[in-house]
């Protein structure tokens, strides 16, 4: 089993959004994904708890996948990358890991 964990980090403006309110749109989009996608075996997403350290990504997603063809299957499905180009202009950095359990 492969866990994806991706960090995301919005800038504080972008087309015509605060960056909460567009991390905030992006979290729902990722979490209509298991519904769209059959590779995605559990994923949930969390944003930043209000008033914390301004250096703390604001969004994280944590997914499972049964093997790294599945995780491949959905780097690359159009749903996840019609969530990716609209994060794209919004987005100030990404990080992720991918974790074999």
């Amino acid at each position: 089993m492969i866990r994806h964990i991706v960090l995301f980090t919005f800038s504080a403006s972008a087309e015509g959004k605060t960056g909460a309110e567009n991390a905030h749109a992006t979290k729902e989009m990722l979490d209509a994904l298991p519904a769209k996608i059959p590779q995605i075996l559990r994923s949930e997403t969390h944003l930043n708890a209000p008033d914390t350290d301004k250096g703390n990504a604001d969004l994280i997603l944590i997914s499972d996948f049964a093997d790294r063809d599945a995780l491949n299957a959905y780097i690359v499905h159009p749903d996840h990358r019609a969530v990716g180009a609209f994060m794209a202009p919004r987005r100030q950095s990404r990080a992720a890991i991918d974790v074999e359990l």
